[in-house]
């Protein structure tokens, strides 16, 4: 029988012992489970005690992640536990793969020739052979790391995000994947996933990290806070109005003061004496007009409390008393006899000269 088929028996024998131990095979079914790494046992002659026979099966992996690595190179979705889930910890570690990993002769002769060609940066080349060696050996990190490098190099980068990530489900304590993974994706515009990578690679090679990898980190880092300051930047102007910024006060860069128009009409409260009653004044279509076109128009209200003429008549009539009507109302005859004070009310409904010259070329 052959020997790869004897490792893929013991492997599948520790797939099933991991079932158990993990939960994701109830305990009710123990009996049967140890039926079935006895009968797989006995049929393929081989000892599932014999531990140094299982690591030199599937190293310091599993069956479960190496199918993991085996559905992505077929484009489908893992269901292996990623690296860095809640319960994986990184240990620390070298940038070489953590365990031995199974070697093919001839894919190790096309890695060395594929090194070569990255010296020369024939990088095409590189690609090309460094494919072949993962061909033998789909599921070795090195094989896979060092075409990723290749695929950068040749500005392939999401080519180089698909070959990193493999290599670093094959084994996420060879720290060089997760350095190329943290660089394709900075090229690619995932500061964020960058950043990811890069500590990832800290937390595995332990002591704080490498400088290499420290610098590739505080890099995505800092494009990471600049995106989101820019986020929040965008926000703040969208969700900004330039009339908004005038406040119930000082109408600064917005509307003006309207307290200051109420104090120069007489101060106080509405329609007793004080302030001329508003509602009556709404109900009269001419300063309805009037106030709609000031609440449209801020720089011309600022230039109504300014007008001499107009703060002299509020005064006459600022107390209620004089010309004024019940609740301090104004006579709208005695201001409107004023000729400047009419010709700013005609302005400010809209009936001033041009604007009558261009309604009436239009009919």
């Amino acid at each position: 029988m052959a020997t790869s088929q004897k490792r893929l028996a013991l492997a599948i024998i520790d797939f099933l012992s991991n079932s158990l131990k993990d939960g994701t095979v109830s305990s009710e079914d123990t009996e049967s489970i140890e039926i079935a790494k006895s009968c797989i046992a006995d049929t393929f002659q081989v000892d599932p005690a014999n531990q140094a026979a299982l690591k030199d099966a599937i190293g310091d992996q599993s069956l479960l992640s190496i199918y993991g690595v085996y559905e992505k190179l077929k484009g489908k979705t893992s269901t292996a536990p990623m690296p860095g889930a809640a319960g994986n910890k990184p240990t620390a570690t070298t940038s070489r793969p953590s365990g031995p990993t199974p070697t093919n002769p001839e894919a190790e002769s096309f890695k060395s020739e594929g090194n070569a060609a990255m010296q020369k940066k024939d990088y095409a080349k590189a690609i090309d052979l460094y494919s072949k060696a993962i061909n033998l050996s789909p599921t070795n990190p090195i094989y896979l790391s060092n075409r990723a490098a290749a695929y950068s190099a040749s500005h392939k980068h999401a080519e180089a995000v698909a070959d990193a990530e493999l290599a670093t489900s094959a084994d996420p304590k060879y720290t060089k994947a997760w350095s190329r993974l943290g660089l394709a994706r900075f090229v690619l515009g995932d500061a964020k996933g960058s950043m990811e990578a890069y500590q990832k690679g800290i937390e595995y090679e332990g002591n704080g990290g490498s400088e290499a990898m420290k610098k590739g980190y505080k890099t995505a880092k800092e494009k990471v806070e600049e995106e989101e300051g820019e986020d929040a930047s965008d926000v703040t102007e969208s969700g900004s109005s330039p009339r908004a910024g005038a406040g119930a006060g000082a109408g600064a860069g917005g509307m003006p003061d309207m307290s200051g128009l109420a104090s120069m009409l007489g101060g106080g409260g509405g329609g007793g004496g004080g302030m001329p009653d508003l509602g009556g004044l709404m109900n009269n279509p001419m300063f309805a007009s009037m106030a709609q076109n000031l609440m449209s128009n801020p720089e011309t209200l600022q230039g109504l409390m300014n007008n001499p003429r107009l703060r002299e008549m509020a005064q006459n009539f600022g107390g209620g008393g004089g010309g004024g009507r019940g609740g301090g109302m104004p006579d709208i005859g005695a201001l409107m006899s004023d000729p400047n004070l009419r010709e700013m009310a005609m302005n400010m409904m809209g009936g001033g000269p041009g604007r009558g010259a261009g309604r009436g070329a239009s009919q």
